[in-house]
């Protein structure tokens, strides 16, 4: 019976290397000289720091396009609100999400079951939802239907299986 799994992960070795090169860019570049503009990561949030509001935004948005050359979807990030911090500075907390939460992995079932396909079951797997079918045709037919659907999060469909 065909299965496969749909997941929703971060490569979090490229988001390393896409902050150090936002940050190598927030040295070089004249528009933050002064500004003492960074980003730390710890664990699975990103830290933004900055001296002003609007050069906040600027390094949020170089932070975004490394990202985005590094094929880590911007779909996986959560900003919080803009702080203010210590000396008259801001931060932008982000918190980088990895795999399906419950709620998620119900609404790829309900998707799935809304699509009335026979013989097409579901079942929740820690951070997955496996996906079994009797066709092959159908299980692709559920891909499609999935990357078509907006949950607001990266899917990837993994370990397919004849």
């Amino acid at each position: 019976m065909p299965t496969f799994d749909v997941v929703s992960e971060v490569d979090f070795q490229e988001v390393r290397n896409a902050v150090d090169q936002a940050n190598r860019e927030a040295s070089t570049r004249f528009d933050f000289k002064g500004t003492d503009s960074r980003i730390e990561l710890s664990g699975n949030e990103l830290t933004i720091f900055s001296s002003t509001d609007d050069r906040l935004k600027a390094l949020q948005q170089v932070m975004e396009e490394k990202l985005v050359r590094r094929k880590v979807s911007l779909k996986a990030l959560d900003p919080g609100k803009v702080e203010e911090a210590a000396k008259g500075t801001v931060r932008l907390h982000i918190t980088i999400r990895a795999g399906l939460e419950a709620d998620h992995a119900k609404r790829v079932g309900r998707i799935v079951k809304d699509m009335g396909l026979k013989g097409v079951s579901t079942q929740h797997q820690g951070n997955d939802v496996r996906v079994s079918g009797k066709k092959r045709d159908d299980l692709q037919a559920v891909i499609a239907e999935l990357k078509e659907a907006d949950l607001g999060i990266p899917l990837q469909f993994t370990n397919f299986r004849d």
